[in-house]
């Protein structure tokens, strides 16, 4: 027999739904700690470099681009700074977003897909494979894969096979919503997506982009957007912690406000 506590809780979850709110319950501490302690940055014994200009636009990788001649890059808006400088290093990129006709700038080096990166290839979609298969389908050497896809990437990251995935040497990845660890069916699917990255990369920077502020509970404190840089762990000299934040060559991308990655993401105590 349903309690009259239930009743009420069940009375008042179904208020709230009909307002356009879901009530659910909250991930528990422990399993969002667990996971920052996986994604805590590592010092890999590579120093890291700055690609793009300063703010929105630009992203620290690893200083290894040796012998890498491409770059995925889903995500153009108004921006290509860091497409832009990976050009001046040789290096192609391959661009596609369906929001906009053409990336801001034009130049050889630059092949542009007006598509979305997503899950399937039903229009205007199509799948990290199929991309790499359209123009580079038998290329088997490292590549780069830079994307900022708008909350698409958790789905595009568990579609692409893992064969896939291990022939990038580095990944620089804006991950959106991240308040949503703080419930368990979103807690869920990101968890998957991480590790599913950290079985064949660690993370060595993370930057917290100061568009959309943090969410809090507790000690947990969660920047909603964080951009993280991932270096494959076939290129890893060594590891240690990485201590220090914000790096000496982070930019914030909105010069008016600053948002500094908390110390719960790479603190161990």
């Amino acid at each position: 027999m349903e309690s009259s506590n239930s009743k009420m809780i069940t009375g008042f979850r179904s208020g709230l739904f009909a307002l356009g709110f879901n009530l659910t319950r909250q991930t528990k501490p422990a399993d969002i700690i667990s996971l920052m302690r996986k994604l805590a940055p590592q010092n890999c014994g590579v120093d890291l470099i700055r690609i793009g200009g300063s703010g929105d636009g630009g992203y620290l990788i690893p200083n290894d681009l040796e012998d890498i001649e491409y770059c995925f890059s889903p995500g153009v808006s108004t921006v290509a700074d860091f497409e832009n400088d990976l050009a001046s290093r040789r290096i192609r990129s391959f661009l596609a977003d369906y929001s906009v006709d053409s990336p801001p700038t034009s130049r050889p080096e630059f092949t542009f897909d007006k598509k979305f990166l997503g899950s399937t290839d039903c229009e205007p979609f199509f799948t990290l494979q199929s991309w790499k298969n359209k123009y580079i389908k038998d290329y088997a050497n490292d590549l780069i894969l830079q994307m900022d896809i708008e909350g698409a990437e958790y789905e595009v990251i568990l579609n692409t096979p893992d064969q896939l995935l291990n022939q990038f040497r580095i990944l620089v990845i804006e991950f959106h919503r991240l308040d949503g660890l703080f419930d368990p069916f979103a807690f869920a699917l990101y968890s998957s997506c991480f590790e599913k990255l950290l079985e064949f990369f660690n993370v060595v920077h993370i930057h917290p982009n100061n568009c959309c502020g943090s969410a809090k509970r507790g000690e947990i404190k969660v920047p909603r957007v964080m951009e993280f840089t991932f270096l494959n762990k076939r290129r890893v000299r060594s590891t240690k912690p990485q201590r220090t934040f914000p790096h000496k060559l982070d930019s914030a991308n909105f010069p008016w406000k600053s948002l500094n990655l908390p110390k719960c993401w790479y603190s161990q105590g």
